[in-house]
């Protein structure tokens, strides 16, 4: 019907009433000849698309429930049984509008360069998109982790296809295209279960190094949060220029870490000040010289 109706109009006087004429005309002609195969035509256009969405709502079901099966991400499975369904409806329109004697080659050639428009102007989205099924695959942190990356750090809230969201230990919300993480390095504070505190202490030259140490151990011991297994290392790691460093290293479980480091922290300095030993501050020494007086003795 459709080629018939652009032939004639192609082919018509351009005056408007003898247009609309000859176009009725065409219309009633082929209603007698071709009006009962067109109609059963429509029904059946009408019944593919009916049925074969029904089908595509039930195939993507089933992929959906295969891929919680799978235990894979249930965000990523819903996402990808929409896909699913979408390609498969676009299939069904297709063999409709086919049915009813629309010439598709050349409709799926519009859409295939409207897909490609699309992409190329969504680039960061899909870039986005992908970077969150990597992220949502691999698991490199979890709902509640605390991460750094893509230049900021915080609290692990959601995960969503084309953005994590964060929060900061000030409660600021931070939203983070996904494309920003993957692209470069992700540290994952929450991931194992043990983590070491990293302490450097300086005391003075002046004060005793084995009483120092032997301070430094107790306090450290002393703390219950502290593992025995991997065992603390307090050792002198440098003589700098004012101070004497040692490194204080005891490993905590990850829930008590900014807790211990902060008490081991306060009971160090308290120590300090009540067996005396000293925390230098950095010193320089200034050596004021008398011009005058240096060009008389000259």
């Amino acid at each position: 019907m459709w080629s018939i109706l652009a032939q004639k109009t192609s082919t018509v006087s351009e005056d408007p009433v003898t247009k609309a004429n000859e176009l009725w005309h065409t219309v009633k002609t082929f209603l007698a000849t071709q009006g009962t195969q067109f109609a059963i035509n429509v029904v059946v256009a009408l019944a593919i698309f009916l049925v074969g969405k029904w089908i595509a709502n039930i195939l993507s079901r089933f992929c959906n429930r295969l891929m919680k099966q799978a235990k894979v991400d249930e965000t990523l499975a819903r996402f990808l049984s929409n896909i699913v369904y979408s390609i498969l409806l676009v299939i069904v329109v297709l063999a409709a509008l086919s049915e009813l004697g629309i010439n598709t080659t050349s409709l799926a050639a519009v859409l295939a360069a409207a897909g490609f428009a699309v992409g190329m102007a969504f680039q960061g989205t899909l870039s986005n998109f992908s970077s969150g099924v990597m992220l949502i695959l691999f698991k490199p942190f979890r709902v509640g982790d605390y991460i750094e990356a893509a230049g900021t750090a915080g609290v692990v809230e959601e995960i969503q296809i084309f953005t994590t969201s964060m929060r900061t230990g000030d409660n600021i919300a931070i939203v983070v295209p996904n494309s920003h993480i993957t692209s470069g390095n992700i540290r994952n504070f929450s991931i194992k279960e043990n983590r070491r505190i990293d302490l450097v202490i300086g005391c003075g030259y002046d004060d005793d190094l084995k009483a120092v140490k032997a301070f430094l151990e107790e306090v450290v011991n002393g703390d219950y949060r502290v593992l025995a297994d991997p065992a603390p290392v307090i050792a002198v790691n440098e003589l700098a220029d004012s101070s004497v460093n040692f490194v204080v290293r005891p490993w905590v479980k990850n829930a008590d870490y900014w807790a211990t480091r902060w008490d081991l922290t306060e009971r160090i300095k308290l120590g300090f000040d009540e067996r005396g030993f000293t925390i230098p501050y950095p010193s320089r020494d200034v050596h004021l010289y008398n011009e005058s007086a240096v060009s008389a003795e000259s």
